[in-house]
């Protein structure tokens, strides 16, 4: 068996959540972030949604990749701390999820996050493919919440709103958005109602072709309320945290993941495909924002993080989670195009899984999970470690090696 064969795939998962178990699974309440220098979990008893999200879906997917029973377990113990704590009201789930609460449930952000609202759905729906227990009951709740009140009528989500769901800025951003449509086609795979493709494809089309379309195929961040592009949006701000200027290389493979199972889920269901007029060939978009990536933002040993439309870096700091999203785009792509009889561009597409794979070691600490991000290329620096509270529990590595092993089994 090969460091990339799919089984060693399946192997890394597993170990990546082995790495995360028991240590992360605080008792009173929820998950705690580890530092990857010493495997020790950080001070501190904030408990960040996403966070607890991803932890859920990082040990669901163990589950369905039919790993060891604690990650059952693990999937359980997240989503009764999700129901218990982040949920502002135990009897009403169309009052959303707090972003930030305390081990005991005790809030301390109670902004309603489209993006934390996602991830909402997306542990949900990995749990409910497990059959943990309220899962298919979350995921039902969450997709008639997110309707309700995120959903601006384009098809796509709106912004982050205060308790009482009013907005907080005019502003309309992608990565939420791809978030969803990556919840989406999880919610798909767990119950198999193409309703929740088709919803997928509707962020999709609107996200990557129709505003693609306006940026000659690469995908801006921002948008105001009328979703038209914001490129004046954090200019002075080039490297903030979540939402920088520029193009991000590393949301382009993200994107060409996603597009290549719309483009194997439409394969297996070409009839769901005819009630989202507009779809084009997803795996010519996958392919199209896969080579955008690697052609402007690839840098040794990683993705710059955000680029100009010709390449040139804004920001060079290469993130972990971008690699490992290349790793899973690869493989994706390397499937697509063998069930297409193309062996050439399979053949290219595992090189560069693989080529990523080697990539990754180089963000590893010693305790075995990920730092944050290394330095820029050609530069001097130490990698960097995730601040508390932090919102990546290795979910982006564990993501990588899910994709792998599923894509290479297909």
């Amino acid at each position: 068996m090969t460091r990339t064969d799919p089984h060693a795939f399946r192997g890394r998962l597993l170990t990546t959540l082995r790495l995360q178990f028991p240590d992360a699974l605080d008792r009173a309440g929820g998950f705690r972030l580890l530092d990857p220098e010493s495997g020790e979990p950080y001070a501190g008893d904030s408990r960040h949604l996403v966070a607890t999200c991803r932890s859920i879906a990082n040990f669901a997917a163990g589950a369905v990749a039919d790993g060891p029973d604690w990650c059952l377990e693990a999937a359980e113990h997240g989503v009764a701390f999700l129901e218990s704590a982040h949920r502002p009201d135990a009897t009403d789930r169309s009052e959303g999820f707090h972003l930030i609460v305390d081990a005991d449930g005790s809030p301390v952000d109670r902004t309603r996050s489209a993006y934390g609202h996602a991830f909402v759905l997306l542990a949900y729906a990995r749990a409910a493919a497990v059959d943990v227990d309220g899962a298919a009951a979350g995921l039902d709740a969450t997709v008639d919440l997110l309707a309700e009140r995120f959903h601006d009528g384009t098809g796509c989500l709106r912004s982050d709103c205060a308790p009482d769901w009013s907005e907080r800025e005019p502003y309309r951003g992608q990565n939420a958005n791809m978030h969803a449509c990556e919840a989406y086609l999880a919610s798909y795979e767990a119950t198999g109602d193409g309703e929740h493709l088709n919803r997928a494809r509707r962020i999709a089309e609107r996200i990557t072709v129709d505003l693609g379309a306006e940026t000659d195929g690469l995908l801006w961040e921002h948008y105001d309320a009328e979703w038209s592009h914001d490129f004046a949006y954090n200019a002075d701000e080039p490297g903030h945290r979540f939402r920088p200027p520029g193009y991000q290389p590393g949301h382009h493979v993200e994107w060409a993941k996603l597009c290549a199972l719309l483009d194997r889920y439409d394969a297996a269901s070409p009839a769901d495909r005819e009630s989202v007029p507009g779809s084009g060939d997803w795996y010519e978009r996958a392919v199209a924002l896969f080579d955008a990536a690697v052609d402007r933002g690839w840098t040794d040993r990683g993705f710059a993080y955000t680029v100009e439309a010709d390449g040139s870096v804004i920001v060079g700091d290469r993130y972990g989670w971008a690699v490992a999203e290349g790793i899973g785009a690869a493989a994706a792509l390397a499937e697509r195009a063998s069930q297409r009889g193309d062996d050439a561009a399979r053949r290219r597409f595992r090189e560069w899984r693989d080529r990523f794979v080697d990539a990754a070691d180089a963000y590893r600490g010693p305790a075995g999970l990920w730092y944050e991000k290394l330095p820029p290329a050609g530069t001097e620096g130490e990698p960097v470690s995730p601040e508390p509270p932090g919102v990546e529990p290795d979910y982006h590595p564990a993501s990588a090696a899910f994709e792998g092993w599923r894509s290479g089994t297909r």
